[in-house]
């Protein structure tokens, strides 16, 4: 018998507007939810909510949003279980947590239900990845990293800002917190039943994965242009060290990433941060190369039609990597040094880069 999961995280990023007022209460004005896969927004929920309590007039000049709006609002009773089915099986996110998940909590109690979800927060979050920003607010944060927002102070504006920004969290999650954070043991099956459900659910796109304990505790990591195909391989090898991984595996996570440079770069960098015991290391003796131009960006595939990768190089030295879905963050270097994966420099990323430009076509190089 064998405790085999696969479990890949969904999101419900939200947002919530109140009408202030003295703790536990508020009401709420407003409402968005975005369910996130880990790549795209596969559904949403936004709307105007009747507080059935006047708003403080601060909030009304903060927001815009007013009493008059919101006599013909549905009341929260009317959109509770829109929230619970969209939330189902999410972890929920949001920009200061404990104050969206409070408000929740206190409005669901107000119905009688006890709502309860695993929780992040993309504060807390931008503290680890981002530690030497002076603040944290959501458009401080947002103006540093290249992040549009519109519609400041509404709920769907800001909740969309606020999925953005934990794409980019979860790219630069290089320690996987939130993968640690949120990783919990489903029931027991027997294996062949389990790896049934497995394949079931994993993507065939290209990316790496992530076997875990019981712990959440990385024991290896791998890529493949089709995840599905990679895992099943690996599963149904007879070394008897697999045998021995395949036993203490407790959960799987995985990482679409759109090409596979930048799936080369991270596995080697989670490798090396990581240090999984069932991985096999091999010394390379890797000459110092010379790219064609000493510094320029590299722009790939990215994991949608609406992004790209970029690959930085630096005086001549490969120096991190990013999505980006702007133009303009393309063209602002402050804002790419902000938004990327930052390596340790060495000759073993510098040849991955070099012999990938060799050997496929890139979609654009712009040198600096």
């Amino acid at each position: 018998m064998i405790n085999l999961i696969k479990k890949k995280h969904i999101y419900a990023i939200v947002d919530i507007e109140t009408t202030g007022g003295k703790f536990n209460e508020e009401g709420i004005t407003e409402i968005a939810i975005f369910k996130y896969d880990g790549t795209e927004v596969v559904d949403k929920f936004v709307s105007l909510v009747n507080p059935e309590k006047p708003i403080q007039p601060f909030v009304v000049n903060l927001t815009g949003i007013n009493n008059k709006m919101l006599r013909n609002a549905p009341k929260f009773h009317e959109v509770a279980k829109r929230i619970v089915e969209i939330t189902e099986g999410c972890v929920l996110v949001a920009h200061n947590t404990s104050f969206d998940y409070r408000i929740m909590r206190t409005e669901f109690r107000r119905l009688g239900y006890e709502y309860e979800r695993d929780t992040l927060c993309t504060v807390s979050l931008s503290k680890k990845m981002f530690p030497n920003f002076e603040k944290y607010k959501l458009d401080v944060i947002c103006k540093n990293l290249g992040i549009s927002v519109s519609n400041r102070h509404r709920a769907e504006g800001d909740a969309f800002a606020t999925v953005k920004l934990f794409e980019m969290l979860l790219h630069k999650d290089v320690d996987k917190i939130m993968i640690k954070n949120t990783l919990k043991p489903l029931e027991n099956f027997k294996i062949s039943d389990r790896l049934t459900r497995l394949l079931v659910d994993l993507p065939t796109e290209l990316g790496i994965f992530y076997l875990h304990d019981s712990n959440g505790k990385i024991l290896y990591i791998n890529k493949h242009k089709n995840i599905k195909q990679g895992v099943t391989n690996l599963f149904l090898r007879e070394a008897k060290k697999i045998r021995k991984l395949v036993s203490l595996t407790k959960s799987i996570s995985f990482e679409l990433l759109g090409n596979d440079l930048i799936a080369s770069l991270k596995m080697y960098r989670e490798r090396t941060v990581h240090k999984p015991i069932f991985n096999t290391y091999k010394k390379y003796n890797y000459k110092p190369v010379s790219f064609s131009n000493e510094n320029m960006i590299i722009l790939l595939k990215g994991r949608n039609l609406e992004e790209k990768s970029v690959v930085v190089i630096e005086n001549n030295q490969y120096v991190g990597n990013t999505f980006v879905a702007l133009n303009y963050q393309i063209n602002q270097p402050e804002i790419l040094h902000n938004l990327i994966t930052r390596e340790t420099l060495d000759n073993h990323n510098n040849n991955l880069v070099n012999n990938y430009l060799k050997n496929n076509k890139v979609e654009k190089i712009i040198r600096l």
